[in-house]
């Protein structure tokens, strides 16, 4: 997994990374809470699905709502990405694997 992290717009902090086990870019967005010191809000959190933003691209265009992000940001989540091509999942992943990805309906 990548994670690369931007100060955002009103206070707020941008994620955005690629997570190979699910083969999804994702982007949280937090703030922090208003009455509880030390915690944050979650704005927002796209990408906790399998193939849920399938490009940097649809990842990019839901932080850039909320923080300035560099230029060669694509760049470098493509990086991230390609980085994984080899790499297998270990025993814990694979012994989470049917509890995430239901199996198809038969018939």
């Amino acid at each position: 997994m990548s994670r690369h992290t931007y100060t955002g717009n009103a206070g707020t902090t941008v994620a955005i990374g690629w997570d190979r086990p699910l083969a999804t870019f994702f982007v949280q967005v937090l703030r922090p809470h208003l009455t509880l010191k030390g915690e944050d809000d979650m704005v927002e959190w796209q990408g906790t699905e399998p193939d849920e933003l399938p490009t940097a691209a649809a990842a990019i265009e839901i932080a850039a709502r909320y923080a300035d992000l560099p230029e060669d940001l694509g760049a470098k989540l493509e990086t991230d990405r390609l980085k994984t091509l080899g790499t297998a999942d270990g025993p814990a992943q694979r012994a989470v694997r049917p509890f995430q990805y239901p199996a198809p309906p038969c018939g």
